[in-house]
């Protein structure tokens, strides 16, 4: 131990009180430095902000026809309305009044669809529907996951960098990896499948959920966008726990479902992005050892407030491939009715092929036996018309509503 004396003196030396204000000069200037390179940071993350908000702005000024999306069975558009259509009997197509009454009937006859029908029922559209899910991952994807590279979420080992529109070389617009577009690309492939298997299974055509519009897509997108970004600003602000960033993340999936989509195949396909997105992280972590998350987390992978992250992506998404879908069913049906059916002329009927179109037929002992198939008719509705009118061949409901209003 020194003694009182010595003590006394090293307190009162010039020269060891002007290191120590040197070193508390150092201090702020350090503080300094980090709050301005914070600073630029938000600047920078603050542009990101322009995807966003340019699809809000687009969404509020667009109008909901001016997307070429047809809706399905007998919803019409006010814009259809107004177009001349092509002579096609009254009978052909359901009136309002039908389609409510059978509402209930559509519901119990998904459960005899085969879950594959909507893929192999129209092969082009399904591989367009594919390359465009695909697409649309791949190229929106890496810029989503750069939010998070940008604010320290994670990052690569081997990072890829383009500046693009970024006036910052230390924080550049895009930072990604060689197979990051794939895996996004996959993911929008997946998501965008389940989204329209489900669909086709567990809900009721007609509900106009499953037919969004234009500007509500573009919607969606912005705020799961919008949702990438601000859990990227609260993570690198350090103001706030992993908790707090949860609750906040899990309020944005919350509403946004429910304002975007609300219904069982979304719930479950949102919930299976929510849990499976997450569970590949830890495969790719794990196996790749390509990046990592800079905050390990409650689960040492990664923090558990990426999962309303994952969840939210189901909606915009799911969103995307119903409009996809819809666009490339409508013009399927415009490019099969420039001509007329080779079966049946557009009358929707066909010979019955039980009976031979005579409506009866001569059972053992001479009987004549009314035909089952078409109830003595002689005809039954023309199956190769059903994809003209894009409607469902498994749906007894809608069968039996057209055959009840063709004449005879």
């Amino acid at each position: 131990t020194r003694q009182p004396s010595q003590i006394n003196s090293s307190r009162c030396d010039p020269n060891q009180r002007r290191t120590a204000t040197e070193t508390l000069n150092e201090t702020h200037a350090y503080s300094y430095t980090k709050d301005i390179m914070r600073m630029r940071n938000y600047r920078d993350g603050t542009k990101c902000l322009l995807l966003p908000l340019a699809l809000l702005c687009l969404a509020a000024v667009s109008d909901v026809t001016s997307f070429p999306i047809r809706p399905h069975r007998g919803i019409a558009t006010s814009q259809e309305a107004a177009q001349p259509t092509l002579a096609i009997p009254s009978w052909s197509t359901r009136s309002s009044t039908s389609l409510q009454a059978s509402s209930n009937d559509n519901n119990n006859s998904n459960n005899n669809v085969p879950w594959h029908a909507a893929i192999t029922e129209r092969p082009v559209r399904s591989a367009q529907f594919s390359l465009l899910m695909t697409l649309s991952g791949a190229i929106l994807g890496p810029f989503l996951d750069a939010y998070h590279s940008a604010f320290h979420v994670l990052q690569y080992d081997n990072p890829i960098i383009f500046q693009l529109w970024s006036t910052s070389p230390e924080f550049p617009a895009l930072t990604t990896a060689w197979w990051v577009p794939e895996l996004f690309g996959l993911a929008g492939f997946l998501i965008g499948w389940l989204y329209i298997v489900l669909d086709h299974i567990l809900e009721d055509k007609t509900d106009a959920a499953l037919h969004p519009s234009g500007p509500k897509i573009m919607v969606g997108i912005a705020i799961f966008t919008f949702q990438y970004w601000l859990s990227g600003i609260l993570f690198y602000s350090g103001e706030y726990d992993r908790t707090t960033i949860l609750n906040v993340m899990s309020a944005i999936a919350a509403v946004g479902f429910w304002r975007l989509d609300n219904t069982r195949s979304g719930f479950v396909t949102s919930a299976a992005t929510g849990l499976g997105g997450p569970l590949i992280e830890v495969a790719l972590i794990t196996l790749l050892q390509q990046y990592h998350y800079t905050d390990a987390g409650e689960t040492g992978f990664f923090p558990l407030w990426i999962l309303p992250v994952y969840f939210l992506g189901g909606p915009a998404n799911g969103n995307l491939a119903r409009g996809f879908w819809d666009y490339l069913g409508a013009k399927t049906i415009e490019k099969k009715k420039e001509e007329p059916c080779q079966v049946c002329n557009d009358t929707r009927r066909a010979e019955c092929p039980n009976c031979d179109g005579v409506g009866t037929y001569v059972a053992m002992g001479g009987r004549s036996v009314q035909c089952s198939s078409c109830r003595g008719r002689g005809y039954v509705m023309c199956r190769s018309c059903f994809d003209r009118y894009d409607e469902d061949p498994y749906d007894i409901a809608i069968i039996r509503d057209v055959m009840s209003r063709m004449p005879d």
